[in-house]
């Protein structure tokens, strides 16, 4: 978290407001739970850098408590699809796994709809992992299609209430691809 001193005393400000998903994503909430998002080796932290090449395989995510009767489902999206000045299919919904027990990873859920890295193309894009406590292991019918997804609509539309936990990285395209070309 980032701190601010105000008058002698420290005012921390949420990482999750100041890359405003907290806005533009989700409503204001309380973490409640441990996750753990993991590309290889590295963990994604609030507001870290990944390019594509990094995210190309599906991550580790952990889920925390320690009742594996708890389900949880895990929303992965971008909402600055396709460019940040222009978010026009905002949120695109990269990855969605229901009926995750606790205390496990979303490779014990059900996938609804498959892991599919960030490529953009223009600007930095946010991606963000949010995670929703289900009230019971519960049927979700997969989304017609990814461009346009509403974390809350998709939360109010099957019960899930506020996140217990999320967490975003940007990404933006690798360097020296594309763009302009110098004559030979």
């Amino acid at each position: 978290m980032s701190s601010t001193s105000r008058g002698g005393g420290t005012i921390r400000q949420d990482p999750l407001v100041v890359g405003r998903v907290i806005g533009d994503v989700l409503d204001p909430f309380t973490r409640t739970l441990d996750m753990t998002v993991v590309y290889g080796q590295r963990e994604v932290s609030n507001g870290c850098e990944f390019k594509p090449s990094q995210v190309v395989n599906q991550p580790r995510v952990d889920i925390g408590g320690n009742d594996l009767g708890d389900f949880y489902t895990l929303v992965m999206v971008d909402p600055d699809a396709p460019s940040p000045t222009d978010p026009n299919l905002r949120e695109y919904l990269h990855w969605l796994v229901t009926n995750i027990p606790g205390s496990t990873s979303a490779s014990f859920g059900q996938e609804i709809i498959c892991y599919e890295f960030p490529r953009p193309s223009m600007g930095i894009h946010r991606i963000v992992f949010v995670l929703f406590r289900q009230l019971e292991q519960e049927m979700v019918y997969t989304p017609g299609w990814r461009q346009n997804f509403n974390t809350r609509d998709f939360a109010e539309l099957y019960n899930l209430g506020s996140p217990v936990a999320a967490v975003y990285f940007n990404c933006q395209r690798e360097r020296g691809s594309g763009g302009r070309r110098r004559p030979t």
